[in-house]
């Protein structure tokens, strides 16, 4: 299995759909940066969030998820309250091919103001728009930028495809297609 570079990225997203929309270089003008880099691709954040709230005084379970427990919002700017977090959904949606896995780390930029994306892998043959875990590690309000950079996607391909893909085994998470909280 090999980490794929720009050029491969830039064939499979333009000749089999893998990202749409596409962006084949850079964007860094003014902007938290998104686009085709070197050995990855730089994914958007959209406007659209759910933001962790304990108003209701829940308790989280991921077997039973209270929905009570986010509210909705849509806007240019996300501010993440303090020691929490927000789901959102990137601007990209994906088609993973079947001999790859994908590997979604947050970009440097956040990271040293103390937000974290969670790193989520894409498996072979799961599409959809990602839904994307942001935490505000720090004890400040954290300001998220929709539209622009949010994390990197590296793309290893396999020497063969794999035996059962994730559309195979009807993943749960499969064609997302807005914010998906957690599922059993």
């Amino acid at each position: 299995m090999g980490l794929k570079p720009d050029h491969w990225i830039r064939k499979m997203a333009q000749e089999h759909g893998m990202i749409e929309p596409f962006v084949d270089h850079q964007v860094r003008n003014g902007v938290i940066s998104y686009g085709l880099s070197s050995y990855g691709y730089d994914i958007r954040v959209a406007n659209q969030y759910k933001i962790f709230t304990n108003v209701y005084n829940t308790v989280v379970d991921p077997k039973n998820f209270d929905p009570m427990s986010m509210v909705d919002f849509e806007g240019d700017v996300c501010v993440i309250p303090p020691n929490s977090f927000v789901l959102a959904k990137t601007v990209e949606h994906f088609r993973i091919p079947r001999s790859v896995l994908t590997v979604c780390l947050g970009k440097s930029s956040y990271a040293r103001c103390g937000l974290i994306v969670n790193v989520t892998p894409f498996e072979p043959e799961w599409t959809g728009y990602v839904t994307l875990e942001i935490s505000n590690t720090t004890p400040l309000p954290a300001k998220i930028y929709s539209n622009e950079g949010i994390a990197q996607v590296l793309f290893f391909e396999a020497d063969e495809p794999c035996e059962v893909s994730y559309a195979d085994k009807k993943g749960k998470y499969q064609d997302q297609q807005t914010i998906e909280l957690p599922k059993i």
